[in-house]
């Protein structure tokens, strides 16, 4: 029964994180056009651009096509999209697939997250880890951007909840906090001091760091090591079949944070196996 009502509730949190997903980087990109506007002189302010006020709880979610909003009966996590045929009742035009994806991907993990912890501290916190999880995964992808928004919230909860040694203790939290920021600010800077080029993002160091605070420092070689094998994977299959560039970045964000999703589940299991194997 728990991991039923686990599961309709991350139906539920999957619908808001789609919002997440496509409202969060729309408000960054105003924020950073703010910043540098209050920047210009006095008579160049009138010539930026002015825009509706947008949170991610206003104004009401609407067709990206024709701009009619979304009643309540038509947005109902799965089912709504089954009922309209992926179409938007308005306009006709095909709703994205990963609306219904991500609902999806929520409820099951939630479901699965419930079932494994309960009604539990550690429960609580799973499903803010995997809502975070997904919620950067995508936004990644879209905009190769991971907001200090998530990151950086994610960080300090994974610290306060560690306080009474919920996935790991406290002094293994803090020093996986340092540790995975290190690890990959360090390949950062060697990758740019032997090639002249950026790497990866800083948003990428923030994340394993905020992994790190969640899990303990232990379980970050193996987030490591899942997120570059399957990375690596990735790009090398996006190459041959000359859909990406060799020059065309690929965001890391989401093969740390499916790699962090397999730790907090299996992570202790895994290196249990692998240093028995030893």
């Amino acid at each position: 029964m728990l991991a039923v009502a686990g599961a309709l509730f991350g139906l539920l949190i999957g619908s808001f994180l789609n919002v997440v997903i496509h409202r969060l980087p729309i408000m960054m990109e105003r924020d950073w056009q703010a910043q540098c506007a209050a920047l210009l002189p006095e008579d160049a302010v009138a010539l930026a651009p002015t825009f509706e006020p947008l949170s991610l709880v206003s104004p009401r979610s609407r067709c990206p096509h024709c701009s009619r909003p979304i009643h309540a009966l038509e947005n109902i996590p799965i089912l709504s999209y089954l009922l309209l045929k992926g179409r938007c009742k308005g306009c006709g035009q095909a709703i994205s697939p990963r609306y219904p994806l991500v609902e999806a991907i929520t409820g099951l993990l939630f479901g699965y997250a419930a079932w494994r912890y309960g009604m539990t501290l550690a429960g609580v916190g799973a499903l803010v880890f995997i809502a975070a999880m997904i919620a950067l995964t995508f936004i990644d992808f879209d905009t190769q951007l991971l907001p200090d928004d998530i990151t950086l919230p994610l960080l300090w909860a994974g610290l306060l909840l560690n306080a009474s040694n919920t996935f790991t203790t406290l002094p293994n939290a803090v020093v996986g906090a340092a540790v995975g920021y290190l690890a990959l600010w360090s390949v950062y800077w060697l990758f740019k001091l032997v090639t002249g080029k950026e790497g990866m993002g800083y948003g990428d160091f923030k994340l394993l760091a905020a992994i790190g605070a969640w899990l303990g420092w232990p379980l970050l070689p193996q987030v490591i090591l899942l997120s570059s094998l399957v990375g690596a994977f990735v790009g090398i299959v996006l190459i041959v079949l000359a859909r990406h560039g060799r020059n065309v970045p690929i965001p890391f964000g989401p093969y740390l944070a499916a790699a962090g999703l397999i730790a907090l589940f299996w992570g202790k299991t895994i290196n249990q196996t692998y240093l028995g194997l030893i």
